[in-house]
């Protein structure tokens, strides 16, 4: 079975630093990055087992494993002489410098040598194994979840827990087997090295696990759990995995269809609104999951007992004036008689935002808020929207943001200021241009929808 806190702990995996790169325009874009998973756990624990079952699992995606032991230190003829007073399990038995310079370079897509370990001679030798950039690298070691830096790479960290007298079997067979070592060797090391270190690094890091797996190998679920949540991170945004705040709808040919059609320069405006409204009534929807429930048992009309949920009930809308109210008839169609405020920015120049008008409902600060705008560029006039909003006492993971199409742009300002408010857009666009308009974008999205821009004939 999984660990009692498992179901929060795939939900909270995806914690890591956003990272921008210039393209020369001025215009930040985020490099893809690889889901990078770390499994700790005692001496032969399992641990090459599970990974070797994730990577078999995960056979339509590259995933390539990477071990701590291939980071020991080169022992010195002088060491040599006395190799059997060397801890193997303590934390300085490994380069943790290259260690973490090669995972950093794998993030950031490029190419790697790995040091080749001998075991028997206890030096790196030739040739040294050459690592591409992949979609999933799994590092797995004993100590992987005891360094901080190293922890801070990972998108995913799993502990192997299985039983100590199972885990010295293992390491019996397994060094006098594989390593040439004699079993009295083998049980002087155990207990002078390996459990003390055991005792006081490795299981300690236990605590720093999202997901703790007992019995190793042999917990089928857990694995397939851990594979079935790599599946949905690896086809979500990439900015889905920098911010868990950030919930894109998933994307079918209809929603496609509809984004083509809203898109397209020679789209009538009656179709232009047409689509763009089915469309709004889908991220209103996806916000309205978002929010708190009980549950609830009504009576069905055949006298039966049905255990549903009940909504909260306090809720509004704030649409950003005038884009955002576009977006009010799709609530109103969803939420019967919500109220609905109001909030108009004005921008100063390409940064710049003032506050013109707010009417918001009086009671406010207790209930969640669902703020709309369809486009979401530079992120500088919502910033200001939910600066307001907060101001008034509105708790900021009591708000959720609609849009159809944000910029990773706009998500980083958003979500570097406000982490705990929810952001729910139908599609991530690629990035804003000189003059930050959202690229490819749908042009002025107020004036294609009220009808108001003279240069064109939509």
């Amino acid at each position: 079975m999984m660990d009692s806190g498992v179901v929060a702990a795939l939900t909270d995996s995806v914690k890591e630093l956003c990272s921008l790169q210039s393209n020369g325009s001025g215009v930040g874009v985020s490099h893809k990055q690889p889901f990078i998973i770390g499994v700790a756990g005692g001496t032969a624990s399992g641990k090459t087992t599970v990974c070797n079952m994730i990577i078999s699992q995960l056979h339509d995606q590259r995933v390539v494993l990477v071990n701590q032991d291939s980071f020991y230190h080169s022992l010195s003829d002088e060491i040599l002489k006395n190799v059997h007073e060397y801890n193997f399990d303590h934390p300085d038995a490994f380069n943790t410098e290259l260690l973490l310079s090669c995972m950093e370079k794998l993030k950031h897509g490029q190419e790697i040598s790995i040091p080749n370990y001998d075991f028997k001679s206890h030096r790196n030798i030739e040739p040294a194994r050459k690592v591409n950039p992949s979609d999933v690298f799994i590092l797995e070691g004993i100590l992987v979840l005891h360094y901080p830096r190293v922890r801070d790479l990972m998108n995913m960290k799993i502990f192997v827990d299985t039983d100590s007298d199972m885990r010295l079997a293992r390491r019996i067979q397994r060094d006098t087997v594989e390593r040439g070592r004699n079993i009295q060797n083998v049980l002087e090391q155990y207990a002078r090295f390996v459990k003390p270190s055991f005792d006081e690094f490795i299981l300690p890091s236990k605590k720093y696990a999202d997901i703790i797996i007992p019995r190793g190998g042999d917990n089928y679920v857990a694995v397939d759990l851990i594979v079935q949540h790599i599946h949905t991170k690896l086809g979500q945004h990439d900015l889905c995995k920098i911010y868990p705040n950030v919930f894109v709808i998933l994307s079918t040919f209809q929603i496609r269809g509809m984004h083509t059609l809203i898109r397209d320069v020679k789209t009538t405006k009656h179709d232009f609104i047409f689509y763009a409204d089915r469309l709004i009534r889908l991220v209103v929807e996806h916000g309205l999951g978002h929010l708190p429930f009980t549950e609830k048992q009504i009576i069905t009309p055949t006298g039966s007992v049905y255990t549903g949920v009940v909504f909260c009930k306090r809720l509004c809308g704030v649409s950003i004036i005038r884009s955002g109210e576009s977006m009010e008839n799709a609530l109103r169609a969803c939420c019967k008689g919500i109220k609905i405020g109001k909030i108009l920015i004005h921008g100063e120049g390409n940064n710049g935002r003032q506050l013109i008008y707010e009417k918001l409902p009086a009671d406010i600060s207790s209930r969640h808020v669902l703020l709309l705008d369809p486009v979401l560029a530079s992120g500088n006039s919502a910033v200001k929207a939910i600066s307001l909003l907060l101001s008034k006492g509105v708790a900021e993971s009591n708000i959720i943001f609609l849009n159809l199409i944000a910029a990773p742009e706009g998500i980083h300002a958003v979500c570097k200021k406000f982490p705990t408010l929810k952001i729910v857009t139908s599609e991530i666009d690629v990035s804003l241009n000189k003059d930050l308009h959202v690229i490819p974008g749908m042009g002025e999205f107020g004036d294609r929808y009220f009808g108001t821009d003279n240069k064109r004939n939509y």
